[in-house]
């Protein structure tokens, strides 16, 4: 087996790879403003200011949607147990800090938005929303057990990124709405830009110490959770998300891990000792399990679609 590299002599290592992504970051990344993808002429005032309160007949969304884009909101509002997280992992110093400092401005932008856009349109109840959030970053986000170091938190933000970018173009499309399709799509691309920051820093880290990474590839996707686990109603909400294609287990397979896998070459590469080797013939093995997974949850879902619309349709004779 290869030796184990220290979290300092990984970070040191990886330094000019991340100074490179910065550069090429900041190359392609297009600054924008959450207020141009407001409609404010629909704003008015709540009770309190001599309006109206909130009731669900005013929503222009689907029950579906206002789900989805309240689980998006809330997953963007922890913002600051992410920014604690990576800084703890990736340091402040140096190129690892210019990132953290740049990915931090850029995600707080997400929240912005999205919050005014669904007060504004009157989309969610914002007393609910409010006491949901004020829940939500109390209990903050830990990292799942076991996680640990530079080189799980840069393999899970690398899925973590794409998954979210992935729950955002289909929270687009079940919107149905132009002004929150630009939005969704907006923060979609940063979100893709994110990933592919991380992916190219963990491609990077295979080439220093691939068994280490191969370790970590596997701890963090055979633990795999989305960070707003634990949020409010985060079980309900995240089976009608699944429900209704939002993301779902074959999302997660098909459009987030074999792609991700395929560019660091996971079931490719030939530098891998025997503990590597190790890693990812259980890596394989998860996969497979999880591609059986696939079709007997969409197996089940189809049967259970087949029974509700048999339902609305004795309802409807």
């Amino acid at each position: 087996m290869t030796s184990t590299l220290t979290d300092l002599q990984l970070l040191t290592e990886l330094e000019p790879v991340v100074e490179d992504n910065i550069n090429r970051h900041l190359s392609v990344a297009k600054d924008w403003s959450p207020h141009d993808y407001v409609p404010w002429d629909d704003g008015r005032n709540f009770a309190a200011l001599g309006g109206e309160d909130w009731e669900v007949g005013q929503s222009p969304l689907s029950e579906v949607a206002r789900v989805a884009m309240i689980t998006n909101l809330l997953t963007e509002d922890n913002l600051p147990s992410y920014h604690r997280t990576i800084a703890d992992n990736f340091s402040l110093d140096g190129a690892w800090g210019t990132w953290v400092g740049r990915w931090t401005a850029e995600e707080n932008r997400h929240s912005i938005a999205l919050r005014d856009y669904l007060l504004v349109t009157r989309s969610v109840d914002p007393v609910k929303l409010e006491r949901d959030r004020m829940t939500h970053l109390e209990l903050g986000v830990a990292a799942p057990d076991g996680y640990g170091g530079v080189l799980d938190q840069v393999v899970y933000v690398t899925i973590q990124e794409l998954a979210t970018r992935v729950s955002h173009r289909q929270t687009a499309r079940v919107c149905a709405e132009p002004i929150a399709d630009a939005l969704l799509k907006r923060v979609a691309t940063d979100e893709n830009l994110h990933m592919i920051f991380y992916r190219n820093i963990t491609a990077a880290a295979l080439d220093v110490s691939p068994d280490q990474v191969m370790q970590s590839i596997l701890r963090v996707t055979t633990h795999f959770v989305m960070p707003g686990e634990g949020k409010p109603d985060f079980r309900r909400n995240g089976v009608l998300m699944v429900k209704h294609g939002i993301y779902d287990l074959r999302q997660h397979l098909d459009d987030v891990l074999l792609p991700i896998f395929k560019i660091w070459r996971v079931f490719e590469r030939d530098d891998l000792s025997a503990e590597g080797e190790r890693c990812r013939e259980e890596l394989g093995l998860f996969l497979e399990k999880l591609r059986a997974d696939v079709v007997r949850f969409e197996e089940s879902r189809a049967r259970a679609v087949e029974r509700e619309r048999a339902r609305a349709a004795r309802r409807s004779a």
